[in-house]
């Protein structure tokens, strides 16, 4: 049996190549979406503004199926307020699912909020919250995340902050059907994004830009439902050597647990009144 899979895995090389695409950039890879005068796109740099008339946003042109995306993003200086810079995977559809990034703008000298989500299958819901350790505005900062069969981590500057674990076989859904594009953007969310809307942007800053570089999408190319087999048998012939399956070490434990314990602000699964006590599945499975 291992060696017919061995056989099938290496068909699916000959025939379609390319199954993984190493080291796409941004001009490769990427396009504006929306709001296109406020966007700068070129060479590994993309640029998205946002004023009083529009934001802006780009996506990839192809969808995948798991993988290791990273970018380095430099956030919105001073007053922020109102603002959020998003960076995610989604796929298409009332079904869709997500996997989010969004990083929450504040008044000068307070906090971003770091705002992470999980969809699958259309439902959300699924929060944690961290204020950096650090200040994303001074300076470029990498932000991956790490998508395979068995779970979703997020990373920061290579520190782990959020897993969350396939438990399929209990149940509870996991985006791992569809593929995903990777979006980014700026746009104006001051409905909610500042102490839950009280506080408003502030016009006299615009515009407020958000800066990418080194996108990197070390990904399985989403071809449809055969692409699902194409990638299981990929990682399970070289998951000792495959970007897009690795677990985390007991260094980066230790660092999960040092960002859940000082800088979590907001996790779903500790959130009991909003539950009413009946808290999601997930919420009493091991996650790290």
């Amino acid at each position: 049996m291992a060696k017919f899979e061995k056989l099938v895995t290496l068909f699916f090389f000959l025939v379609i190549p390319n199954i993984v695409q190493v080291n796409a950039n941004f001009i490769k890879s990427m396009r504006i979406e929306w709001g296109a005068q406020n966007a700068l796109l070129w060479d590994d740099h993309l640029q998205l503004s946002l004023d009083k008339i529009t934001g802006s946003g780009a996506r990839t042109k192809i969808p995948f199926l798991f993988g290791n995306i990273e970018s380095r993003i430099k956030l919105v200086p001073d007053n922020s307020a109102g603002t959020v810079i998003s960076y995610y995977l989604s796929s298409e559809g009332n079904q869709r699912d997500e996997i989010d990034f969004e990083f929450l703008g504040n008044v000068s000298g307070q906090p971003y909020i770091i705002h992470t989500n999980i969809y699958t299958q259309g439902s959300g819901n699924r929060e944690q919250q961290f204020y950096p350790w650090f200040d994303p505005t001074n300076d470029f900062h990498n932000y991956t995340i790490h998508w395979n069969p068995t779970e979703i981590v997020f990373y920061i500057d290579s520190i782990p902050i959020r897993v969350y674990r396939n438990y399929e076989r209990d149940g509870i859904a996991y985006p791992n059907k569809q593929g995903m594009r990777v979006y980014t953007s700026i746009w104006n969310g001051d409905n909610w994004a500042t102490n839950g809307g009280l506080v408003k942007i502030d016009w006299n800053y615009a515009p407020f830009t958000a800066k990418f570089n080194h996108f990197r999408a070390r990904a399985c190319k989403w071809l449809g439902d055969v692409s699902i087999n194409q990638c299981a048998l990929n990682i399970a012939e070289n998951w000792w050597t495959s970007p897009i399956y690795k677990q985390l070490s007991y260094a980066q434990m230790g660092q999960l647990n040092w960002v859940r314990d000082n800088h979590m602000i907001y996790d779903y699964c500790h959130d009991t009144n909003r539950y009413n006590g009946q808290m999601p599945p997930e919420c009493y499975k091991a996650q790290f």
